[in-house]
Parts: C-alpha cells; sequence; structure tokens
C-alpha cells in the first residue's frame, strides 16, 4: 500500500522511498536487510500489484484500529515527503480510509496533523 501511496501521482522519489524504509523498521519491525529487498519486488510490481481490497481486508482482518489508524498517518506521510499534495494521492487515502473503515473525523485529523508536520508547525 505505501508504495501505490507513493507512486500514486506518477513517480516514486527518494524522499518517500526513505518514509517507506523507516516505517517499515519502526512500526512494521522488518529486519533492515530484507527492506530493499522487499522494496525493490514491490517497485517493481506496483502495476500488476492486487485490488486495494485485498489487501485493506487482511489489513482489517490482522489490525486494531488504533494500528489502522498509524498506517493511515504513515501513509500520508509517504505522499507529503515530497512536499506536494496531488488529488490522486489525496483520493487513495480517501478510499483507503473507508476501506480500513476509519471514521472521517480520525481521518482528517490525522490528515491535518500530517500536513502540520509538513509545515513544520508541530
Amino acid at each position: 500500500l505505501m508504495i501505490e501511496a507513493a507512486n500514486t501521482d506518477g513517480q516514486i522519489d527518494k524522499g518517500e522511498i526513505n518514509k517507506i524504509k523507516k516505517s517499515l523498521l519502526t512500526f512494521f519491525e522488518e529486519k533492515p536487510e530484507d527492506i530493499d529487498k522487499s522494496l525493490d519486488e514491490a517497485v517493481l510490481n506496483r502495476d500488476n500489484s492486487k485490488s486495494l481490497h485485498f489487501y485493506t481486508s487482511r489489513i482489517n482482518k490482522e489490525y486494531s484500529y488504533e494500528k489502522k489508524l498509524l498506517l493511515i498517518e504513515i501513509l500520508w506521510d509517504v505522499v507529503l515527503s515530497d512536499g506536494n499534495l496531488h488529488d490522486y494521492e489525496s483520493s487513495l487515502i480517501r478510499r483507503l480510509s473507508g476501506l480500513l473503515y476509519i471514521n472521517d473525523i480520525d481521518s482528517g485529523n490525522i490528515k491535518r496533523k500530517c500536513l502540520t508536520k509538513l509545515s513544520g508547525k508541530s
């Protein structure tokens, strides 16, 4: 999902990859030696990806509401890491929030929090 979010504007930049790597280390507790390989595979297969429903249904089964909120925050951080918010990126995260059963108030609060971090006003 993070690669999908990063690619929504048509390109994946270094800042987005770095945010994804950091998230995989801290949030998902992946082994550092596995991250580059996994990311390379995900980038190569980004056009052959499974539907969002495939991923979100699995997340809904395995994640608590709080963990899903953190995932949405990570996705916002990824798409905002290039300093720009594209309509497609915002639309994707709104769709994901709905598929993850995150209420609109929580979703909006997360977006505002991430935009505030981006502007340096936190």
